[in-house]
């Protein structure tokens, strides 16, 4: 039933195809399904051109298809790695949003462990053995640990 279905709409399969997986990314999740949509588009125009030629068999166009699904989900995948701009790049990472904060040792660093206090956090801190009460800065983060350097 398939295969008539494909002969009955000649080159025009691959464009529904295509239109199909471009309308189905706005449904799933994610940013895939784009990059199979337009491959499936691609081998649409080349089926205009190519559809009466010898060498255009269902075997050609599929194994054409699977390369440039995989091509353009690559180069998509490039693309859009290089242009993700966020205005909050630090979203998931909060250890790493507290460095350049500055806070006050809420117990002592003692051989070279100690906690201090960030918003409604308490945080384990290293740096250099201080008292409790003294002003410091973190300067990194390492995991759940920040690094901490007094003032």
């Amino acid at each position: 039933m398939l295969a008539r279905i494909v002969a009955e709409l000649g080159p025009w399969s691959w464009w529904i195809v295509g239109l199909v997986l471009l309308a189905a990314e706005m449904i799933v999740p994610g940013f895939f399904l784009v990059w199979i949509g337009l491959a499936a588009l691609a081998i649409g125009v080349l089926s205009l051109l190519f559809w009466d030629a010898a060498f255009w068999v269902w075997e050609t166009q599929l194994i054409l298809f699977a390369v440039l699904a995989v091509a353009a989900t690559l180069l998509g995948r490039r693309l859009a790695l290089r242009h993700d701009v966020t205005d909050e790049p630090f979203l998931n990472q909060r250890g790493a949003s507290l460095v350049g904060r500055t806070a006050t040792l809420s117990e002592p660093i003692a051989e070279g462990r100690g906690r201090i206090r960030l918003d409604d956090t308490i945080w384990r801190v290293t740096g250099p053995n201080l008292p409790a009460g003294t002003q410091v800065k973190v300067v990194a983060s390492t995991g759940r640990d920040l690094t901490v350097e007094p003032l």
